[in-house]
């Protein structure tokens, strides 16, 4: 797909590899749809976007609350007219302590964050494709989802789950012209993963792993909505080697 003048949703806009790729995406051309709880993080993603000569509009969103997901998708199709590009991005840390010690309603929404909303994300934007002949739907995963982590079940359990659940939707570019993939990135410099690192008994610590930048990912992101003949499939994203498709 060009994404040229296509209108695209991204969650988890606010920071990081959401707000990496929403710009993005509106440098290609898009019109964006900032989705973000935090209102001042999404529209600063959005003022950074018209800056650049981009075109945005911020929508508070809770990706777990069907309302917010359904007000998102209508004003993609209110403000530019449709919705072609899907990027399920929005995704929490389950922090410290570890699993088992987790507490009870961080691990509810850990798994309603990063798997209930993508989801349910998923299921708004095919609705609104539906209605304009197809589009297309990425999620973020991670390299977790497809690799134990010990110290991270929930997280990677959550994120196995997008990845198969977007396996499992390869099917819909044939019946309805919509293609869903999913992105594995490694670890990558985000205040995600700096909060989990400040957190962790390691803090303080120097971390040598080798860590990608949110505009890795994005571009990642722009390589699967380009590629025609792509889905139900997941491509890792890790520092220092090329990207893989699985």
């Amino acid at each position: 797909m060009d994404i040229n003048d296509k209108v695209a949703i991204v969650t988890g806009a606010g920071s990081g590899i959401g707000r990496a790729t929403a710009m993005r995406l509106a440098k290609e051309g898009a019109k964006v749809v900032v989705a973000e709880m935090d209102v001042s993080a999404g529209q600063e993603t959005v003022d950074l976007i018209s800056e650049a000569g981009g075109e945005a509009t911020f929508v508070q969103t809770d990706v777990t609350v069907w309302d917010d997901l359904q007000r998102m998708v209508e004003t993609a199709e209110q403000t530019y007219g449709g919705l072609d590009i899907m990027y399920n991005n929005a995704g929490i840390g389950s922090g410290r302590p570890a699993f088992p010690e987790t507490d009870h309603d961080m691990v509810q929404r850990v798994v309603e964050v990063n798997l209930l909303g993508v989801i349910i994300g998923t299921q708004v934007a095919i609705e609104a494709m539906t209605r304009l002949g197809g589009g297309v739907i990425i999620s973020t995963a991670s390299m977790g989802g497809l690799n134990p982590m010990p110290r991270g079940p929930v997280y990677a359990a959550t994120k196995a789950g997008v990845v198969h659940f977007t396996r499992s939707l390869a099917g819909l570019q044939e019946e309805r012209n919509i293609r869903v993939n999913c992105v594995c990135p490694g670890l990558v410099d985000t205040p995600l993963v700096q909060r989990g690192r400040a957190a962790s008994p390691e803090a303080g610590e120097p971390d040598l792993r080798p860590m990608l930048q949110p505009e890795d990912v994005a571009e990642a992101v722009v390589r699967l909505i380009n590629n025609d003949g792509v889905t139900g499939l997941a491509m890792q994203v890790r520092a220092g080697q090329p990207m893989r498709l699985m």
